[in-house]
């Protein structure tokens, strides 16, 4: 028989923990608290894109509250790397990150004026190596992948909400002679910054339900589902071809890179989906004329396109001619609207008209070509046009490499980041970067750079 000292020592069923054991269990609650807290200024870069955009007043500058909140951000991770909080990165993330710098570089010191091509260097620094490299830096697992996905889909949320309600009471940016056009809290001069968000959210949310994991409860797939479908809305209504035409390309993709990576059961449902978000798009489109009309206007290049469209291939035009007069560096970065006017031809309008959403009319000058690529290829010439484009394309081969071999939240990731990126590349072909969104982009950017360049450990996730 067991002596009582020993029956004392034993463990007692619902018996209340010791003090000592609370204190551990309440140091690590903190400590996982504190670590969180590392993602505030990248929570915040994200969030601060729901502010009214304007000038701040700081001597004419434009910069937006999510723009200094990235300058906080880059400070704060070169805090933690110079602490040795962080390991050092892999070769390939110094090589992929790396390389545009040194690009960027060449073709700023080569531009005819070097100081005017300074801003633009640091604009393209900032959207396609500093953003990045800091969530790179900060991002250690799915779930900080995910807290991020999830800031994406609630700005896009709150941005689609302002972007209906300006449809519903035409309250919004001028189309047609209607102030009907959703815009969000971005106002008429950056029309196309509420598509660009809720793009990004729509992806994130549809991704994170598609490759949901087992353990998820068993609301997340119809609420985020139920947010892509929402997003859907406010994304039509902002009459952007481009988007519509990105955001149908990512969904395609992601779709079929989940069914193949899912079981029999998944592939159903997914097929179910897909019929699903099409009958939404039609019933949109077939309740609104003006989106019909739209809609139809993107096959309509040939006949009698719009005012809009005559531009575009202007500007088209005018950068393939840059390029063709400096093919390796190009003209500097933001050398496109410098020289503009030397190439373009004369059915170019050289301006938009924008009105509504609380703003006067006035006539917003077309300085870029709204095509990425051509951007590239005009400013950085061919050397950092290949530099740029083929880092991308390498993250891209990366994320789809990745997922058939990841599991659990990480497959979450690798889906959220495939599908940002494959937007991001089919949305350059419409737009370029300018305007408040421009370190949305680079978030989104940075996404999928942690994912391409992350270790297996990290994408084996919990």
């Amino acid at each position: 028989m067991p002596t009582p000292t020993l029956l004392t020592r034993l463990p007692r069923p619902g018996r209340p923990r010791l003090p000592a054991q609370v204190s551990r269990a309440a140091r690590a609650t903190g400590a996982a608290a504190a670590e969180r807290r590392r993602l505030l200024p990248l929570l915040a870069t994200v969030l601060l894109l729901a502010v009214p955009t304007g000038n701040l007043g700081l001597a004419g500058s434009t910069a937006t509250p999510a723009d200094l909140a990235s300058v906080v951000l880059a400070g704060w991770c070169a805090v933690l790397v110079a602490r040795g909080r962080r390991p050092p990165l892999p070769r390939r993330a110094a090589v992929l990150l790396g390389a545009p710098v040194l690009a960027v570089a060449v073709a700023t010191v080569t531009a005819a004026d070097p100081t005017a091509a300074l801003p633009g260097f640091l604009r393209l620094l900032q959207t396609f190596v500093v953003v990045p490299l800091c969530l790179v830096v900060l991002l250690r697992d799915a779930r900080d992948f995910r807290l991020v996905a999830g800031a994406l889909v609630l700005l896009a949320l709150a941005q689609g909400a302002v972007g209906c309600w300006q449809y519903a009471t035409e309250g919004g940016a001028s189309y047609m002679g209607q102030n009907v056009r959703a815009v969000g809290t971005f106002g008429p001069r950056h029309i196309m910054g509420m598509a660009n968000a809720v793009s990004y959210g729509l992806v994130a949310a549809l991704c994170l339900g598609l490759a949901a994991p087992r353990t998820a409860p068993r609301w997340w797939r119809p609420v985020t589902f139920g947010c892509a479908a929402l997003l859907a809305v406010p994304l039509a209504v902002s009459f952007s071809r481009g988007a519509w035409l990105a955001g149908g390309a990512a969904v395609f993709v992601v779709v079929l890179l989940a069914a193949f990576t899912s079981g029999r059961r998944a592939r159903r449902w997914l097929l179910g989906l897909l019929g699903a978000g099409a009958l939404l798009v039609g019933g949109v489109a077939l309740s609104s004329g003006m989106v019909a009309d739209r809609l139809g206007s993107i096959g309509d290049v040939t006949g009698t396109p719009d005012q809009s469209v005559v531009d575009r291939y202007a500007m088209w035009q005018a950068a393939l001619g840059m390029w063709q007069d400096h093919p390796w560096t190009g003209t500097g970065p933001r050398g496109f609207a410098d020289h503009r006017d030397s190439y373009a031809s004369l059915a170019l309008s050289a301006g938009s008209d924008t009105a509504g959403a609380g703003a006067a009319f006035q006539r917003q000058e077309l300085l870029s070509p709204h095509n990425m690529y051509l951007l590239l290829l005009s400013e950085l010439g061919l050397l950092g046009a290949a530099t740029l484009i083929g880092c991308w394309l390498a993250f891209l081969a990366r994320c789809v490499r990745g997922l058939p071999r990841a599991g659990g939240p990480a497959r979450q990731a690798g889906l959220v980041a495939t599908g940002l990126l494959v937007w991001q590349l089919v949305n350059f072909l419409y737009a370029d970067i300018g305007g408040p969104t421009t370190v949305l982009t680079a978030v989104a950017l940075g996404l999928t750079a942690w994912w391409a360049l992350s270790p297996t450990a990290a994408r084996e996730g919990t």
